[in-house]
Order: structure tokens, then sequence, then C-alpha cells
């Protein structure tokens, strides 16, 4: 077992991380409404609610993060637990329907912090945070495969998110510099042979999410250290032509996590430090904000979500001393592979 790696990541999340604390802001949502007047310059709330609870804190890390939340071709949901040691689940397959769950993967090496299926070649690909690596999954959890490993332009990655483009392409958020503080993080683009890696954006703030727009015509991602969600253009060909600070997030103190996209181009911003998701469209303008109720005790960070493909049903991962929790809320447009995971 490696300790080392596994107990730096803790150390990681615990401290620049997690030791935020998360203030869930009380909904005005009377009775079974799903939306109200949110509190000035946030829009309306959503209310998110509990379908189950996943995990419990891991005794051999202290924590439970719950991150990646991808649908399967069956409609199941698979998420990641970020900390969860060896021979404990790493990788959940959810029933949101039976509400129900069983572990498809475990080893005794990877620190996941993402999930999606490639539309390549339909397996599952997860970020190792910890060892700078990209696996890959057969949809039943089985074959572990390393899909990219190594350096990328003479530094280690420690990648956190991914999206894919239609040919299956691999866009990866380098959070490198989140525990320096310096803007030492990128984005990564890996051929879906995983042969070549090439850096499309660097000097970013803590890289964290990424996600195509509704077009395919640039990427969305969030910087966690400076709170801000920027836009990089492409040119057709997976090249930046043009980049620029695109929202600047009233977070407080939470932090931008990962974000996810919309049939109408609207954007997800999961907020680390608070168990809420802040919702804009892509012109930059709040438009909601979803909130847990505000009796959920010992939840933090709203990490991630995916909307049902072609449906509107969202699904949040949520987590904190009290454990990883599910949350679902009705979305403001269909899902689509962008806001699928990733």
């Amino acid at each position: 077992m490696r300790r080392r790696p596994m107990r730096s990541l803790a150390v990681l999340a615990a401290a620049g991380m997690l030791a935020l604390t998360g203030c869930g802001t009380e909904t005005a949502v009377s009775g079974d409404a799903a939306a109200s007047t949110g509190a000035a310059g946030e829009g309306r709330t959503l209310r998110a609610h509990k379908v189950m609870q996943l995990t419990k804190v891991h005794e051999g890390t202290g924590m439970t993060l719950l991150e990646g939340p991808t649908f399967g071709e069956d409609g199941d949901l698979f998420v990641v637990d970020v900390t969860a040691p060896p021979g404990e689940p790493k990788v959940l397959r959810v029933d949101v329907a039976k509400k129900t769950s069983r572990q498809v993967h475990t080893d005794d090496r990877g620190a996941y912090t993402s999930a999606q299926f490639s539309p390549h070649d339909g397996r599952l690909y997860l970020t190792d945070y910890a060892h700078g690596e990209i696996v890959s999954l057969a949809p039943d959890g089985g074959d572990r495969r390393t899909f990219f490993s190594g350096e990328v332009d003479g530094a280690q990655m420690n990648p956190d998110d991914i999206a894919f483009d239609k040919e299956g392409n691999l866009y990866v958020s380098d959070s490198r510099g989140l525990t320096e503080n310096e803007e030492h993080g990128r984005v990564v683009r890996i051929g879906r042979d995983g042969e070549k890696a090439t850096v499309l954006a660097g000097e970013l703030a803590a890289t964290n999410g990424v996600s195509f727009d509704a077009d395919y015509r640039g990427l969305w991602i969030s910087e966690l250290t400076q709170n801000r969600i920027s836009y990089l253009r492409l040119d057709g060909k997976g090249a930046v032509t043009s980049r620029h600070t695109a929202v600047r997030v009233d977070g407080g103190l939470a932090q931008t996590d990962s974000i996810a996209v919309d049939a109408d181009g609207n954007l997800y911003q999961a907020l680390h430090g608070r168990p809420a998701m802040a919702v804009y469209d892509k012109h930059g303008k709040r438009l909601a904000t979803v909130e847990v109720p505000a009796g959920a005790k010992g939840l933090e960070s709203a990490t991630n979500v995916a909307i049902t493909p072609g449906g509107t049903k969202a699904y949040m991962t949520v987590s904190g001393p009290a454990g990883g929790y599910l949350y679902t809320f009705d979305a403001l447009a269909e899902g689509t592979r962008q806001s699928n995971g990733g």
C-alpha cells in the first residue's frame, strides 16, 4: 500500500480545500416548490433534494469527497470517492431510481478526482490527481489500464477534470500550483490514443473544472484560487486562439470547483466550501443558485453535477463531515455530454 501519496492527498484536501467552512444559505422555498427568489445577485434559488447517502468518512483518511458524477449508457450514475482508501469503493455505480449503490472499482493506488465516458471507445476515464495519471476502466469497472502517465512539457500533471471533444480527444485541467498558491495551472490536450500531450494554456490559478460550451467552440475552465471562470476559444483543431476571464464568482469563503454546461449553454459552477452551485448564462449573468436545505448539517462542498442526458433531472455530489451524498434538482435545460461528469 502506497501510504505516502494517499496521505499527501488527504493533507492537500484538508489544508487547502476542506478546511474551508461551507455555509449553505437558507432558501426561501416553501412547500414543494422547486424555485424561488434568491438573495440579491444570486438569481433564483433552486432547491436540491437528498437522494441518498453514498459514503461515510473513512477511518483511514479522515474524510470522504465525492466527485465526477457521470451517466453510463444504461442510465446508472458513476461516482468517484477521491479519498477512499485501498479496499473501499473508489468508483461507485448508483441506480438513482432504486436508490442503491455498489462498488465497481477499488485499487491500492488511485486518488480519483473525476470520471467521464469516452465517446471514442466507451470506456470510463479517471484522473488520478495524486500520481499524475489518467486511467481507464471497462464499463463494469474492470480491465484497468493506464492511459497517460509522465511529464508534460517537463512538469508532472495534477489532473483534476476531463472534457472530451466529439472525436474522443481529452482536455484535462491540470491543477499544478494548488499547494503553493501559485499560478502554475494548465489545460492539457491529450490525443485519444494517449500518445501526444500538448499544453493549451498555462499560468492558470489551480485549474479545476473544464467543459466545452454547447457548440464545442471553446472551453469553460474554473480557476480555484482566483474564483474565476475563464473562456478559451478554440480553432476547431484543438488549439487556443484567445483567452479571457469570463465570470468572477462571488463565492465568499467558497471556491470554484468543477463546472458543467447544459444544452442552452448555461454554466453550473460547483462551490467548494459551500454545499451549493452557482448557475450563469453564457454571457455571465447569474441565473440561479442551487442550495441544499438549510437543515442539512455537516455538508461543506458541492463538487460536481451530472444532468440526465436528454432530460433536466440533475444529480449533484455533496460532501462533508456528515459523509458523501447525492442530491437532485431540476436543471434549467436538458443535459448533454458537457453536463455529464468531468
